[in-house]
């Protein structure tokens, strides 16, 4: 059940008073009070998830079930990926855009029995929502919130065999971005933090029992915090940050995802011509020399001083030891290994341009 407060409508997962009982660090997050942090601290949470598992609540994260004879032509229609590749129990990173090819939001679409599920973020839940119940109108398609579950994430190297002993479920053999209905969970072999593991659609009313037979096992409780660094390690974007209505799959390197070749889609035309004239813009990697950490505005210039980008996400990375960030350049300042600079506080701070993935498992 989702609780509302009266003082702001802000919205709380049905694992609110677990975070509390856990000493939880608690702050508002695109709506909702979320968990940033537990006693042991975000480094230790984000080494957890790279050396043994970290359970996270992620029950902000907005479900869609869209159901119907014309639900796949629906999501074909809508999204730049090609749902119609997937096969049962599959699900796929594709994103919605607008018709300038902006991004409306990146999503994971599920193909379930009887059904398609669609994952968006938590601060587009509404957008996305009602922009696929707007573009339902007519269809035989009918699309509602997936409301009775919600969703944990465990990742890292024992994060599988973790799951398989707790949940009593052969997951191990489970592939990649594939999912299995198991006693009333969904699991699907997926994440947003650069390590193997698993996410959990799970019954409202077992969530509790879920979360704590994790905890019991020795699961680590992680908070937004460690989710930040570890996705900024892996490369991922963020809604916000590297993605927005102004701003492509395309320029933001995920190219993979759109698949032009398909029939049409909203966003397709201006995709099209992205692709064939470059984007305007590219999403690199930073590592900075020093132990400045770049934030998010912090303007990126050459050796003359002159911007030729800027920082979307940035961090102390905790398995590099060094500052990282995200940014988008120029394509023609955008080379890999070419010496930029990164103004933090008025400071030009040197940096070099290097691949958007700065860990790999």
């Amino acid at each position: 059940m989702i609780i509302m407060t009266a003082m702001n409508e802000i919205k709380r997962t049905p694992l609110y008073q677990k975070h509390l009982q856990l000493s939880a660090k608690m702050v508002p997050f695109a709506g909702w009070e979320m968990p940033v942090s537990y006693p042991t601290g975000i480094i230790a949470e984000h080494a957890a998830v790279r050396t043994s598992a970290g359970l996270f609540d992620i029950g902000h994260m907005g479900l869609i079930k869209v159901a119907g004879d014309g639900a796949l032509n629906l999501i074909q229609g809508l999204t730049t990926n090609d749902a119609a590749a997937l096969s049962l129990n599959e699900c796929q990173y594709s994103v919605l855009c607008n018709e300038t090819g902006g991004t409306i939001d990146d999503i994971l679409v599920y193909r379930l029995p009887m059904l398609y599920l669609v994952i968006c973020n938590a601060v587009n839940y509404d957008k996305v929502l009602a922009w696929l119940q707007q573009q339902a109108k007519g269809r035989n398609v009918s699309v509602a919130p997936y409301e009775n579950y919600c969703m944990l994430s465990l990742q890292g190297p024992e994060a599988l065999t973790l799951a398989s002993q707790v949940l009593n479920a052969p997951l191990t053999s489970l592939g990649h971005n594939h999912t299995l209905w198991w006693k009333d969970i969904i699991v699907s072999r997926t994440g947003y933090t650069g390590e193997d593991g698993v996410e959990l659609m799970v019954a409202k009313k077992d969530i509790d029992k879920i979360w704590d037979q994790f905890v019991a096992a020795q699961a680590i409780p992680c908070g937004l915090g460690a989710r930040d660094t570890l996705r900024l390690e892996a490369g991922l974007p963020l809604y916000g940050h590297e993605y927005d209505e102004r701003t492509s799959p395309i320029a933001a390197g995920y190219s993979w995802a759109v698949k032009l070749t398909k029939s049409d889609f909203i966003g397709r035309a201006a995709l099209k011509k992205e692709a064939e004239t470059g984007p305007a813009k590219k999403l690199v990697g930073i590592e900075l020399a020093g132990r400045a950490i770049p934030r998010a505005g912090d303007r990126v210039v050459d050796s003359r001083a002159e911007k030729i980008g800027g920082v979307t996400s940035g961090t102390f990375s905790p398995t590099l030891k060094r500052p990282i960030a995200l940014a988008y350049l120029k394509p023609a300042e955008a080379a890999l290994g070419a010496d930029v600079f990164v103004e933090i506080r008025g400071n030009p701070c040197p940096a070099k341009i290097v691949a958007k993935t700065f860990y790999k498992r």
